[in-house]
């Protein structure tokens, strides 16, 4: 059976871009067969436009304020992903809501990741939102955009457990560990053409619980008092 072609990625930032490396990372390994054909910024400052360019990436600021609404930010940013013949859009830290411009183009084929297990603590603070409200166990999700705000069909979760002590700094740092990890392994099922959608639910085709730990995370631990 042949192959799926390598997909031809847009990425979107407006930040450090350390989920961009992440991506690059798993490409030059080989864990993904992906081609980054774009990355946009909204912010000309964002760090992460650097990481393209010292990989021979082509980047393109499109600064938001320059726009009088989010639709024409939109176009603008569509526009040139289209030029680039890009297929699947992946949100890499972009603090930007799409509007239906975007979404209507990219049916199904625009990727966020957020630093919660969704739908829990949405917005801009998962980590200190899930310290405030007392939770033992944290995580971050890779979800398909729709409209809203972290809504969309959930792809692929880690979970993080809390620990005591934790402040934001700390538990945001374990959990960007593993999204690091599960973003390219998002991109990768989508590669392989593995993802369906079904209303709220994303079936991963060739998925078994066999393959899979069944152990649950449990925190603080259990302990066994005959041990």
């Amino acid at each position: 059976m042949a192959e799926n072609p390598t997909v031809k990625l847009g990425v979107l930032i407006s930040g450090t871009g350390s989920n961009l490396q992440a991506i690059i990372d798993a490409i030059l390994r080989g864990d993904l067969k992906a081609e980054i054909r774009l990355v946009i910024s909204n912010r000309a400052d964002a760090p992460g436009l650097e990481r393209a360019r010292r990989h021979g990436i082509e980047t393109g600021v499109i600064e938001h304020r320059q726009f009088p609404s989010r639709e024409d930010f939109d176009h603008a940013v569509l526009a040139a992903l289209r030029a680039r013949s890009v297929e699947l859009v992946a949100l890499a830290g972009f603090m930007r809501l799409l509007s239906p411009v975007m979404l209507d183009a990219f049916p199904g084929s625009i990727m966020n990741i957020h630093n919660s297990l969704l739908p829990s603590f949405p917005g801009i603070h998962g980590p200190k939102d899930a310290i405030d409200y007392g939770v033992k166990i944290a995580g971050c999700t890779v979800f398909f955009v729709t409209p809203g705000v972290d809504v969309g069909p959930v792809i692929v979760q880690a979970a993080v457990p809390v620990m005591p002590g934790d402040d934001e700094q700390s538990l945001a740092a374990r959990i960007l560990q593993q999204e690091h990890r599960i973003f390219p392994h998002a991109i990768s099922l989508f590669q392989q053409g593995r993802l369906e959608i079904h209303g709220r639910q994303v079936i991963i085709k060739g998925d078994s619980s066999t393959t899979q730990s069944s152990s649950p995370l449990v925190n603080p631990a259990v302990i066994d008092p005959k041990s």
